[in-house]
Order: C-alpha cells, then sequence, then structure tokens
C-alpha cells in the first residue's frame, strides 16, 4: 500500500482565496527546485530553477509591455515542451496578460490545416500578439499574417525591445490567469476562462488532497503544455507544490515511450500521469525487451486521466512492470475538465485501481449499474475515479433535473471554487453549461458507487482519441472536404464500444457499385483520417441517401449509430 505521509506543501498553498500562481512562484523560488527539460534521448538541457524562472520572466513581462501590449490582453503561445514557453507564459503573468497556450502540429496533420486552426484560436482569442519555438516561427508568421497583431515571433525578437519603465503591477485573484482552449471543435474552438483563485483552488486540491504531496516528491511528464492535464497538472500545480519535474516531449514519448520511465527510475520520481493510452503503448514497447535493472518502484501515484479508463490495458502494464516495482496500487484514477481547472475527483490513495461490472443490458436500457445477472450476460467493467475534492460537488441528475441515487445513471454536473468564469466572449455558450447558481454541466454521463465518480461515456456527440475530445463533424467535414466525390451529408462518424475500448466508425454514402472504386474509397477515408486524427477508423460504405437526419434535415449521428449497430448484428 501507499505511504500515506502528512502533505508537504509550500507557503503558498494555504487554502487563501487572495493568492495567485505568482505568488505560489515565488514562494517555490525560495527552495531549489525548478523544471528539468529533456532531449529525445534523455539528455539533460536545460534546468529552470523557479528562482531563475521568476527573474527571467521579470524581465521578459518589461518587455512585453514595452512592444505595446497593456494588462488584460491576450498573447497567444504555441506551446512546445521548452523552456521558453515557460518563460512566457510567466512573463505574461507578471505584466498582467492572459497568455493562450495554443498546439502543436499533430505528428501526420497538414500543414495548411494547421495553419488554418491557429489562425482560428489566436482570432478568437482576440490576441495582441503571438510568440512560437523559433522552428515555428515561419509557419507562425503565416498562420497570423493580416492580423492586427503588435508582435508575432519568438522570445528572440523581444531581445530588441526596449523594457518599459516602472514596476510591475501584481494580477488580481479574479484576473484571468489563462486562456484554455478546449480540445474539441477545431473549426469553432472555445475559450475556457480560468481566474488565479479557480487556479490556486484546484492546484490547491490537487497537491494537499488528490496526491498528498509530501518531502521527496518528483514528478516527470510528458504531457503537452497546451492540454490541460500537462498544463495544470504539470506545470503550474508542482509550481503550488513546491515540486521540481523532469519533462520529455511528447513527441519525444510517442517515438521512445520507455524513456518515460526510464526518466521516473533515474530521478526517483514519485508522480506521473498518462491517458491510458500511454500505458498501452509503453507495456507494447516493452513486450519483448529485456529492461534490465529498471526500477520504477519510487512511482507512487501513477495517474490516468484525460480519457475512459481502459482497466484491462492498466492491469497489462502492471503484469509487465511489475517485476520492476510497479503494482496495481500505485493507480490513482481521477476525473475532470478544463472546465474546472483540471481536476474534479481522486481514487483515494493506497487503494489503487478500483473496478466493477455491470449488466451493459440494463445500464442501456434502464440506465442501472448493476452487477451482472447471469452467465454470458453483456457486461463491460467500469473504473471507480473517488470521491469530490473538497469544497467540491457532483451531483448525478436525471433529465428532469433531480438528483439521481447510488447505482442510477444520469447526467454528471459539478460546482466548486474550480470552475471556469466562462467560455471567453461566448456567453450564450457559457449559458447552456454553466447554470446561474454555478453546477457545470460535464456532458459527461455516470453514477455513484460507494461514494465515488463512475464515468460511463459522453452525453453528446464527443470521440475520446488518445487523450482528445474530438469533434465528430471535424472528421466529417475532412472527409468531404479532401476526398473527391464525397458531398456534404454524405459522411457519419461516431463511436461504439468495443472490447479494446472505443471504436470510431464511418458511414460513408457511395453512389457505385464497381468494387474497385469502393474499395479505393474506403482505403481513401481510412487513411485520411489515420493520418489526420491519429486514430484507426472502421470505414462502412452505405447507399445514396443511406444516412438518417433529422426533420430539419440535419444529419442524425445516434440513428446513424443504430444502423451500423443493426448492420454489424445482421452481418451485413
Amino acid at each position: 500500500m501507499t505511504d500515506l505521509a502528512e502533505p508537504i506543501v509550500s507557503p503558498a498553498t494555504a487554502a487563501d482565496a487572495d493568492h495567485t500562481i505568482l505568488d505560489a512562484l515565488e514562494a517555490a523560488a525560495l527552495s531549489p527546485e525548478g523544471f528539468n527539460f529533456h532531449s529525445g534521448k534523455g539528455v539533460l538541457t536545460t534546468a529552470l530553477p523557479y528562482s531563475q524562472l521568476v527573474a527571467d520572466a521579470q524581465a521578459l513581462a518589461a518587455r512585453l509591455l514595452g512592444a505595446g501590449l497593456k494588462p488584460g490582453d491576450c498573447v497567444a503561445l504555441i506551446a512546445d515542451t521548452e523552456p521558453d514557453f515557460v518563460r512566457l507564459f510567466f512573463a505574461c503573468s507578471y505584466a498582467r496578460i492572459v497568455p493562450a497556450p495554443m498546439p502543436l502540429p499533430m505528428a501526420f496533420g497538414g500543414r495548411e490545416a494547421y495553419l488554418a486552426h491557429v489562425r482560428r484560436m489566436i482570432e478568437c482569442a482576440d490576441a495582441h500578439a503571438a510568440f512560437a519555438p523559433a522552428a515555428m516561427r515561419d509557419w507562425l508568421v503565416e498562420a497570423a499574417a493580416g492580423l492586427p497583431l503588435a508582435l508575432v515571433g519568438t522570445i528572440e525578437d523581444l531581445a530588441a525591445v526596449e523594457p518599459a519603465p516602472g514596476e510591475l503591477s501584481r494580477p488580481a485573484p479574479d484576473d484571468f490567469a489563462y486562456l484554455q482552449f478546449s480540445s474539441g471543435s477545431t473549426r469553432f474552438p472555445k475559450g475556457i476562462c480560468v481566474t488565479h483563485r479557480a487556479l490556486m483552488a484546484n492546484a490547491t486540491g490537487i497537491s494537499r488532497h488528490g496526491l498528498v504531496v509530501r518531502e521527496g516528491d518528483r514528478c516527470v511528464s510528458w504531457l503537452p503544455f497546451y492540454h490541460d492535464m500537462g498544463l495544470v497538472g504539470f506545470m503550474l500545480t508542482p509550481i503550488v507544490a513546491g515540486l521540481t519535474v523532469d519533462y520529455l516531449a511528447t513527441r519525444d514519448f510517442a517515438r521512445r515511450p520507455l524513456l518515460w520511465l526510464e526518466l521516473i527510475a533515474r530521478h526517483k520520481a514519485t508522480i506521473s500521469y498518462s491517458p491510458s493510452f500511454g500505458f498501452e503503448l509503453s507495456a507494447q514497447r516493452a513486450a519483448t525487451l529485456d529492461l534490465g535493472d529498471l526500477d520504477v518502484s519510487s512511482w507512487r501515484c501513477a495517474g490516468i486521466g484525460g480519457d475512459m479508463i481502459r482497466p484491462h490495458v492498466l492491469r497489462r502494464f502492471a503484469d509487465r512492470f511489475r517485476r520492476h516495482g510497479f503494482d496495481l496500487d500505485r493507480y490513482v484514477a481521477s476525473y475532470g475538465m478544463a472546465e474546472a481547472t483540471l481536476a474534479l475527483t481522486f481514487a483515494p490513495l493506497g487503494e489503487g485501481l478500483k473496478a466493477e461490472t455491470v449488466d451493459l443490458d440494463r445500464l442501456e436500457s434502464e440506465g442501472v449499474a448493476t452487477a451482472p445477472g447471469a452467465e454470458g450476460a453483456r457486461s463491460r467493467e467500469f473504473v471507480l475515479c473517488g470521491p469530490a475534492l473538497p469544497d467540491h460537488e457532483i451531483e448525478v441528475r436525471s433529465p428532469d433535473g433531480a438528483a439521481l441515487p447510488e447505482r442510477r445513471v444520469g447526467r454528471v454536473f459539478a460546482r466548486g471554487p474550480s470552475l471556469m468564469r466562462e467560455y471567453f466572449r461566448e456567453p450564450e455558450a457559457t449559458a447552456e453549461t454553466i447554470s446561474p447558481d454555478g453546477w457545470l454541466d460535464t456532458g459527461d454521463l455516470g453514477y455513484f458507487a460507494d461514494g465515488q465518480l463512475v464515468i460511463t461515456g459522453r452525453a453528446k456527440d464527443l470521440i475520446l482519441v488518445n487523450g482528445r475530445n474530438v469533434w465528430p463533424q471535424d472528421l466529417e467535414w475532412t472527409v468531404e472536404a479532401e476526398i473527391e466525390g464525397v458531398r456534404s451529408g454524405d459522411v457519419a462518424v461516431f463511436s461504439v464500444d468495443s472490447q479494446d475500448g472505443e471504436e470510431v466508425v464511418a458511414l460513408v454514402q457511395c453512389r457505385t457499385s464497381a468494387e474497385e472504386a469502393r474499395a479505393a474509397l474506403v482505403e481513401q477515408v481510412g487513411t485520411l483520417l489515420r493520418l489526420r486524427f491519429g486514430t484507426p477508423v472502421t470505414v462502412r460504405l452505405v447507399g445514396a441517401h443511406a444516412l438518417p437526419v433529422t426533420s430539419s434535415g440535419k444529419l442524425s449521428r445516434s440513428r446513424a449509430r443504430a444502423l451500423y449497430l443493426s448492420l454489424q448484428a445482421d452481418g451485413a
């Protein structure tokens, strides 16, 4: 079992509503802790102590103001895993400017699609400047061409800017700490406004109650800074807790996933998180390798979040690395979302992976989570994600808004000090998501079991791809726009449950009976979506006008999914 010691928390992490992330950074700067950045070969390239980060960020803040930016402005930051992103992020904070982390190109994504996506995000944020890593400067300049920005470039471009005179003013607790873009639609991105107050509430809850940070803890992360789990979980919360973090870029993890574990072993790290697919990729890569004396026994909190948790994947990982000091009791299941800053629940430390198998027929037809009633009955295993963090509330509600008892499936709502204030300049979307009395509609379905939240799926059409929420229309529009002969409304994308988790399916209307042309279309659609979105897609062709639509003529994905399942059942 995990040793539960009293939490060790830096001075700025006391539950004080008036603290900001800068207070936490300056408290952490009194220690030798900081951020360490490693190459794709695991070599330390940059050590950035918190004390140095404070000095660098303050100097850059004066130059941002000298460039004509003003407190309250937003600055877009392409969020590579490098020290300059961190320096610029905190420079914005010291200048009372709002940083907006933005994604890197996907490994197999198209250049033009990425540039268009970044441009939309810059426009959505109403950014007044934009910065990128040196290697991406030309891309950013092209993406921002014609936009009214005071500065577009890299951190080096600030060297030529004369610093603004005078002292830097401090942000207030209710100022925006950053703008986090939802990872859903690329056509209509939404900016999530997180205040310093909400950030500090969440980071304090994570460090004091979720992970129970203690003397000697150390983190390792490969999660991207533009995702809430990477940004909040492994950049901002470690500052609040006064911990050192060793970073590996996400692209380097994808190439060499076992380097993640090597860094944990080398630095005796105790805390590291991943979506299920990260554990799966590591176990697959290690399946036939001799890992020698690799020792990850220091890893006390192996967090899981960012996607639907797949217990069979986690058991496979534990089985593979048990001889290297890992076991099931190290897992810490959790649940959250960017709209809640990051975390809403944590499974109790030391209990490890707790899952239960429920009758899938009753779950689907009655909304009740019970044990399978007969041998051979359809079933599914779900993981318990723990109770709500202190000062937070979670309710599971029926369609009429009534709170449901345990083991009744409903829509998950949350309330507490970590919630976002609003979607940036999206009052209608904000009103649809947060009620006047402060309850957040998470868009997820779940139930309570023994006081712990269990997530069963998405209430809406969102599809989970490698830890990212992807809107199905993004896949549909991509096929319609890039494959000759496919018309608007010809594609329906949705997900179904399979033995390996979530299976993404695309139904495509086809107007030819020629076998060669049909086979080529299936291959084209599957290859395009795999390369663009990083996931395998099951492609099925249907006849012209076969896709169901609503009475208003809109595509009905729920009925398209039912059509696919009926075809599967019929063996068609």
